[in-house]
């Protein structure tokens, strides 16, 4: 979320009509998920355009589609990338992390564009959070396109549904967002997607792992803006960041952060290991 970025995938502002009024709640509300990603680039042409963003009450869980079947984490098999259904399985599992991404910025910015934090800096705020929603739209796009080629389009495989389950505990306080999405679970994608690549480039699916390259480096940019609000949050509530971080950590994230961790590109988005290592140690890690 914040690196660089494959400029010949991004849609000019210009080539669009400016609009009037633009309300991430449509991305939230959208159930489809090619229309859901249709919308969030919307969204992002709209604030680059100076439309006014007006966030009506985002609901609880976002719009979804009739596929896939949402199981327990634990239900969902593992599989051999060495095949074709096995790699068909994995882009799934990606896809599936994308569409929760484009709820995941649509909903940071409904839920707290407004809050007293952000009052002084709100069209920042909008513009960073928007880049990230319309980075998650390409992705998901991206890889559902490469499914469609594989012959197993997105609802295909099983998911299951626990990416929401962070949302919603962490939905009264901005800290404890920031914390958890892109400090804990986007940096996860930093920890593991090198080892996916490895592994789909020795299958000799070079696609696939192109794709995945693209999208890694962009969410060091993502893990990026995470911590660049945090420590505006920690700035207005005079907390130390990394104390902060912890601290909403330890609260509202129920697990523990696994090895391996990428501390090269953590470090590149600015997420120092001073934040997380202390917290690591303490689970046992």
């Amino acid at each position: 979320m914040f690196a660089s970025k494959a400029t010949s995938t991004r849609s000019s502002p210009r080539s669009e009509t400016m609009q009037a009024d633009a309300d991430p709640g449509t991305i939230l509300r959208e159930g489809d998920p090619r229309r859901k990603a249709a919308e969030a680039r919307r969204f992002r042409q709209g604030v680059l355009c100076g439309a006014n963003v007006h966030c009506s009450a985002p609901p609880d869980r976002p719009a979804r589609p009739a596929k896939p079947d949402l199981v327990p984490a634990r239900q969902l098999k593992r599989r051999r990338l060495g095949t074709p259904e096995g790699r068909a399985a994995l882009l799934h599992a990606i896809a599936h992390i994308e569409l929760n991404a484009i709820d995941l910025a649509a909903d940071m910015i409904a839920r707290f564009a407004d809050a007293p934090e952000f009052r002084s800096v709100r069209d920042e705020f909008l513009r960073d959070w928007s880049s990230v929603c319309d980075d998650e739209a390409r992705h998901f796009v991206m890889v559902a396109d490469r499914l469609d080629e594989l012959g197993h389009p997105y609802g295909d495989f099983p998911a299951h549904g626990g990416l929401w389950d962070a949302a919603l505990r962490t939905r009264e306080d901005v800290a404890a967002r920031l914390a958890v999405a892109p400090l804990v679970l986007e940096a996860r994608g930093l920890d593991v997607t090198p080892g996916m690549i490895a592994k789909l480039d020795q299958a000799g699916d070079m696609q696939s792992a192109a794709i995945l390259r693209i999208i890694y480096e962009e969410e060091i940019g993502h893990v990026a803006i995470g911590m660049k609000w945090l420590r505006h949050v920690s700035g207005i509530r005079n907390q130390d960041p990394a104390k902060l971080f912890r601290g909403m950590i330890l609260e509202y994230y129920d697990g523990v952060i696994p090895p391996p961790l990428n501390h090269d590109a953590r470090t590149k988005a600015g997420f120092e290991r001073g934040f997380y290592d202390d917290l690591v140690s303490q689970h046992g890690i």
